[in-house]
């Protein structure tokens, strides 16, 4: 489905300017896997108004609840780490190389400025690369992992150390939020920390309209997803919730060098996508798709194979199985420093997760076969 140019035109944002400054601060600061907690405190002092109580486990999930005594528990969840490197060798003459922390892209590498955190504080550096009058034109040497490097300024490892650089020091780029052609939200880290929002807007939504829900929500921003789902299956035990809807973002399809084949045909703009996949639940799914029916919503559809690689698969397979079902947010350039979000997708996968949880009854049976 999508919206036709006179539906769009008619697009009024659930956002509020309160929202989008959040939204802005949110994105700048850097959250690496694993060093999440200075975003999960933004978050949480974020939706502390709209919800009844919250906590964070031992490795810096943040659970806000609404109806903390309801024995029925639902959970809205995204995921807030973002991938960075970290330092694994200080060369003699003064140069850092590094290893991933999560899905960070090698061949972006070059001539970006990062931040690289320490105990003392940031230290800047770049990540440095031959000039192309130094390069062999006819067999051009690419960027790896083996040959990516940082230069902070310093001469000898021991310069480089008096700033507090270790091997562990993680690092994150330096690119900020910012709105393209009132049209885009375009940052690093949308991936998931768009989703993060998200999820907090629709608590803001149920507190200031006022919904009274027959069932416990658990708000839920994990970590640790870029490295394997491992925030979502911690929180999952802990909470043990009966249905979770997980929100996260998948692949725009309309750029070049992507085969919509293989990969789907999926725009920016058209709505958030519902995935089918073995741990999406049919029943949930097609709840979904009602509450997107029912209210107007565009969507689309992703057919994601053997498993979503989100958190989705770490909740429906949790506890003995759980309902579970996943949102998509269409996003460009996935693990640069500049991903693109459509605002009205935002506002879609707001919109939709609001009115999916207005459909839910507390104790429904979801069961395929009874």
């Amino acid at each position: 489905m999508s919206t036709n140019k006179e539906e769009n035109e008619k697009h009024i944002s659930v956002i509020t300017d309160q929202s989008l400054q959040f939204l802005e601060s949110y994105i700048n600061n850097p959250s690496p896997t694993g060093f999440e907690w200075e975003g999960q405190r933004l978050w949480l002092d974020y939706i502390k108004p709209y919800i009844d109580d919250y906590y964070t486990d031992n490795y810096g999930t943040a659970v806000g609840i609404i109806n903390p005594e309801a024995d029925y528990k639902v959970v809205i969840e995204a995921h807030s780490d973002e991938i960075s490197w970290f330092v694994n060798y200080i060369s003699k003459e003064g140069l850092i190389y590094v290893i991933r922390n999560g899905g960070s892209d090698h061949q972006i590498a070059p001539s970006k400025r990062v931040n690289i955190h320490t105990d003392k504080g940031i230290v800047k550096a770049v990540f440095g690369w031959p000039a192309i009058h130094t390069r062999n034109g006819e067999k051009e040497e690419a960027p790896t992992l083996k040959n990516i490097f940082l230069d902070c300024g310093c001469t000898s490892q021991e310069e480089v150390e008096a700033l507090g650089i270790h091997v562990g020091c993680v690092i994150t780029y330096e690119d900020q939020f910012m709105i393209l052609n009132d049209r885009y939200y375009v940052g690093r880290a949308l991936d998931n920390r768009v989703g993060g929002f998200m999820i907090a807007e629709v608590a803001r939504l149920l507190k200031e309209n006022k919904k009274d829900l027959p069932f416990g929500l658990y708000i839920v921003n994990a970590v640790q997803e870029e490295v394997g789902l491992r925030g979502a299956e911690m929180i999952a035990n802990r909470i043990k919730p009966d249905l979770a809807i997980v929100t996260d973002v998948t692949h725009d399809t309309q750029t070049p060098m992507i085969n919509k084949v293989t990969q789907g045909d999926l725009a920016c703009g058209k709505g958030p996508v519902l995935s089918y996949a073995p741990s999406v639940h049919t029943n949930f799914n097609r709840l979904l798709i009602a509450a997107a029916t029912d209210n107007n919503i565009p969507f689309q559809r992703q057919a994601s194979s053997r498993w979503t690689g989100t958190d989705t698969d770490a909740f429906a397979y949790s506890n003995n199985g759980v309902v579970s079902a996943l949102i998509s947010l269409p996003l460009r350039y996935m693990h640069t420093t500049v991903e693109m979000v459509h605002k009205e997708d935002v506002d879609n996968v707001i919109r939709l997760i609001y009115e999916s949880l207005l459909k839910i009854e507390a104790r429904q049976d979801f069961r395929t076969v009874r």
